[in-house]
């Protein structure tokens, strides 16, 4: 497939894979809804969106701009239920995870090296330790308070309690079992008030994102950077989708990963890619990453799967690969190319195509002052309207006549682009026939 051909998108099939997210994909559908309209006012063109029929949660789009219409399909790749079950964790379970991955990134030297790069990344990795252990602390020393109010209440009439029950003058012997009881007690009670304080943050964890930031580095942790068996086989469902519609009658396929989302992204399109299901003459294929964090996963020691596609995906003309960031989001490792970074660029490596979505050039001061420390609101910016837009629109991009070949084509790297290997581990020792095979 020839990129550089200029071709009108009058039909797009745009794929959505989302980041560590175990909700309901009819969010995305909503902030599309919601912030097309938005960008749609702001840059005077047309956006609808309505049902979408089929097995896959989605949506259909209908746009004017420039002059041209085109209709989009867009489809959520789901793995939600996939998150959902790894969160399923106990309180202790959680803790555990938290001396588990701490161990894994600190001692296999990952940590250290992912600071080269960027320190807003790795302080939300460090962010879900530092409060769940804030978290335990707090409750441990509301335990002892309770305690102690509890000593300093009963101590006081200690003598009379022991009275009433031995029913005269009261021996030291009494007193020792009183005490004794008394200090069982103040234990009962600082186990009791802990685990129920430390309940209260887990079922407030919507506030704290402390448990959701930990089951998500935890996930990829605990298997050293490998893929687990059931994303593994999820992974492989998407391939056989995006391998159909690429058989279909499309102008272009479209596979946006978000966050973690864009590392699966890149595995399933290397794989797609190795098995011969891209048409030569079938749709352009165009792959669009944001908000990446490949290094959380592909500076881990068993990563080598990831590794590998990386360094495979990097050279193929089949498709055109941009990768957009920003250094106003801090969950982000932002102009970071992904795989020189990772050590594994290979010579005449020709993709991503790193650029910049520069929020504080393409959000107003006054929306950029709103947004600044709204870290998660912020990861999530690339799918949302710009009120001074630049070159990246993600409404242009799913829903207009270009295709991201196109768009971009001539587009110059971000200046302050990071292409330095810095990961410890670049082994790739990964074989690609062992890859699970859609059914």
């Amino acid at each position: 497939m020839d990129q550089a051909e200029n071709r009108q998108v009058k039909r797009r099939k745009v794929f959505y894979i989302p980041g560590y997210d175990p909700i309901h994909p009819r969010r995305y559908r909503e902030l599309y809804r919601t912030e097309s309209a938005t960008q749609s006012e702001i840059s005077s063109y047309d956006v609808g969106i309505a049902a979408k029929a089929g097995e896959h949660y989605g949506w259909r789009v209908e746009s004017r701009m420039d002059g041209q219409s085109v209709d989009a399909e867009v489809e959520v790749l789901v793995w939600s239920d996939i998150v959902r079950d790894s969160m399923a964790s106990s309180i202790p379970a959680t803790y555990l995870q938290l001396v588990r991955t701490a161990f894994i990134y600190i001692f296999s030297g990952a940590l250290r090296r992912l600071m080269w790069l960027r320190k807003g990344p790795v302080i939300a990795a460090l962010y879900p330790v530092g409060m769940l252990l804030l978290q335990l602390l707090g409750a441990v020393l509301a335990g002892v308070l309770a305690a102690k109010v509890l000593s300093w209440a009963l101590g006081g009439i200690g003598r009379a309690i022991v009275g009433l029950f031995t029913g005269g003058e009261p021996s030291s012997l009494d007193f020792s079992i009183f005490h004794t009881g008394l200090f069982v007690a103040q234990l009962v009670l600082v186990a009791w008030v802990t685990w129920q304080i430390l309940c209260w943050f887990k079922k407030n964890d919507g506030k704290f994102f402390a448990y959701y930031l930990m089951h998500d580095f935890a996930y990829s942790a605990k298997t050293k950077g490998a893929n687990a068996p059931e994303l593994e086989d999820r992974m492989a469902d998407f391939r056989g989708v995006i391998g159909e519609a690429l058989e279909g009658d499309f102008d272009e396929v479209l596979v946006v990963g978000h966050s973690s989302g864009a590392h699966l992204a890149v595995s399933i399109l290397a794989d797609l890619i190795r098995k011969g299901g891209v048409p030569a003459n079938g749709p352009a294929l165009g792959f669009l990453s944001l908000g990446q964090v490949v290094p959380m996963v592909s500076f881990l020691p068993k990563a080598d799967r990831l590794r590998a596609d990386l360094n495979y995906l990097s050279t193929r003309d089949e498709l055109a690969w941009i990768d957009v960031t920003a250094p106003g989001d801090g969950c982000t490792f932002a102009l970071c190319d992904p795989v020189a970074v990772s050590g594994v660029a290979p010579e005449g490596q020709k993709w991503p195509l790193v650029i910049s979505a520069a929020f504080t050039q393409t959000l107003s001061p006054e929306r950029w002052k709103e947004l600044r420390w709204k870290f998660f609101r912020l990861h999530f910016q690339y799918l949302c309207a710009f009120d001074r837009v630049g070159d990246y629109d993600y409404f242009r991009i799913t829903a207009g006549p270009l295709t991201l070949a196109d768009r971009f084509e001539g587009r110059e790297p971000s200046k302050s682009r990071i292409d330095v290997a810095a990961s410890k581990f670049t082994s790739m020792n990964h074989d690609p026939a062992k890859t699970p095979i859609t059914p």
